[in-house]
């Protein structure tokens, strides 16, 4: 039995210095890849040159009408009108990143903030709003809006609440051109957030505040009842 451990804790030292004796020493052969691809894989980097093409850039814009995916935004209602359904018309292009000078596009009218939203404010809107709102901000400004999402938990403690009466006033306007352009430590989500998700996720902060600092007066008179027999 001892000679026995005696041959294996031998052939374990061998193994040992086989593997790690010669580690560091130079060598000008090919080091052996199994899995070459892993190493080398047939993809083009970020900001990366690549000869295949003229100008010589490796980053190429899009295909014309190249959608990606999760921007598809809640289509418009159709309303049964006699003798048949008509579909809602749709003034600004659904999958749009701030292409115009209007209000939808801007949050100005005129040399102002505006207030209210340009697009009808559906049940599929809201619903998308909130889908954006977690995906997007929930992260810095809570799933509450209250300003104390994950990110203040690691050390980001500027994110303000947008509870805050400050905010609840802003133009949503201002709001839009902030999700735009960014504010401060905030950074500008314009190239990643759609212009009808923008005012999507502004008709749903709008209704996280109202939730968050309700009064009697915004609940129906029946309900209202309720509540008093409670």
């Amino acid at each position: 039995m001892l000679r026995g451990f005696l041959l294996i804790f031998l052939l374990s030292g061998v193994a040992l210095v086989a593997v790690f004796g010669f580690r560091g020493q130079k060598s000008t052969g090919s080091p052996l890849e199994i899995f070459p691809d892993m190493v080398r894989q047939q993809k083009v980097r970020a900001q990366a040159p690549l000869n295949f093409f003229v100008d010589g850039r490796g980053p190429r814009a899009p295909v014309a009408g190249t959608m990606p995916i999760g921007y598809e935004m809640p289509k418009p209602q159709t309303i049964a009108t006699p003798p048949a359904a008509v579909a809602m018309p749709e003034v600004h292009s659904r999958f749009g990143f701030s292409v115009g000078t209007d209000y939808y596009d801007t949050g100005k009218m005129g040399d102002r903030w505006g207030t209210g939203i340009p697009i009808e404010v559906t049940r599929e809107l809201m619903e998308r709003g909130q889908q954006r709102f977690n995906i997007t901000c929930a992260m810095c400004h809570g799933a509450t809006a209250a300003g104390n999402g994950i990110t203040k938990q690691y050390g980001l403690a500027t994110v303000v609440s947008l509870q805050d009466e400050r905010i609840r006033k802003m133009a949503d306007g201002e709001i839009f051109n902030t999700i735009t352009n960014g504010k401060n430590t905030m950074m500008a989500y314009g190239p990643n957030i759609m212009v009808a998700d923008r005012w999507a996720i502004i008709a749903y902060l709008r209704a996280l505040q109202r939730s968050q600092n309700a009064a009697i007066v915004d609940v129906s008179p029946e309900h209202q009842a309720e509540l008093e027999k409670k």
